[in-house]
């Protein structure tokens, strides 16, 4: 039996790291290259970088911040944010990720999942999803350039879509709880994770241990992330991997 993730994820935006609620009213959380020496220390099975802002304001992400974050760490590192190209992904990568993710450049150039996968290996290409429920549509829908887009894609589709195409992962992010601390999304963590055949990364809405648990063992999740809960100490990597194992889940 695989073991679950836990993945502390650093939104970050001017070179700071940031959280806020539902994607608005960020406020700083310190330096990435801080916080990341502390979650290689504190046990985290990976890390998550997003350079938040990168494609809203069309840019590529910042390969030198990278670059810093990657020299601290020992455990595997995925960036997002601006990633636009197969170059673009070289370049993320010979900074010292493992693993690139595409949000809004999938939506809308599917084929670049295929190169990406077909280039460096499924195993590297993440497809990050933004969802958000709408009643028009009975599901959740898929939003771009950092939640402020909508698309014509629904979410279980765009999953299928951008699994056939190559993503070896899938990083969902519930639009409606980010940032709220009231627990992640079970019913589109659980809805999604039927769906596709690949690890998928319940993101949003984390408070406490026990949604983390929830996430597992409710929400069929193969990792769950989390930021502000983390970043503002509210609890720590080690000490929800302590609640998982007296829970009954299989963590590292």
């Amino acid at each position: 039996m695989l073991t679950k993730r836990i993945i502390p994820c650093l939104d970050v935006k001017d070179g700071r790291v940031v959280k806020g609620v539902q994607f608005v009213q960020l406020r700083d959380a310190g330096d990435p290259v801080e916080l990341a020496r502390f979650y290689d220390e504190q046990g985290a099975d990976e890390l998550v970088f997003l350079d938040i802002s990168a494609s809203h304001e069309g840019r590529k992400t910042m390969v030198e911040v990278v670059k810093s974050v990657a020299s601290e760490l020992a455990i595997p590192f995925t960036v997002g944010g601006g990633i636009n190209s197969l170059e673009d992904m070289k370049r993320i990568l010979r900074a010292g990720a493992d693993k690139v993710s595409l949000n809004t450049a999938a939506v809308n150039n599917p084929d670049l999942i295929t190169e990406g996968a077909n280039y460096f290996g499924t195993q590297c290409i993440v497809v990050a999803i933004d969802a958000k429920y709408d009643e028009s549509i009975g599901s959740w829908r898929v939003y771009t350039h950092g939640g402020r887009t909508a698309t014509e894609w629904e979410v279980v589709q765009w999953a299928k879509e951008a699994v056939e195409r190559g993503a070896g992962e899938i990083l969902l992010t519930s639009m409606d709880s980010d940032g709220e601390k009231k627990g992640f999304d079970l019913s589109l963590v659980r809805t999604v994770s039927d769906a596709v055949t690949v690890p998928v990364i319940a993101s949003g809405g984390a408070g406490n241990a026990q949604h983390f648990a929830e996430a597992f063992l409710e929400g069929k999740a193969d990792a769950a992330l989390a930021a502000s809960i983390f970043h503002y100490k509210e609890t720590s990597v080690r000490e929800v991997k302590a609640f998982l194992k007296v829970e009954g889940v299989n963590v590292r």
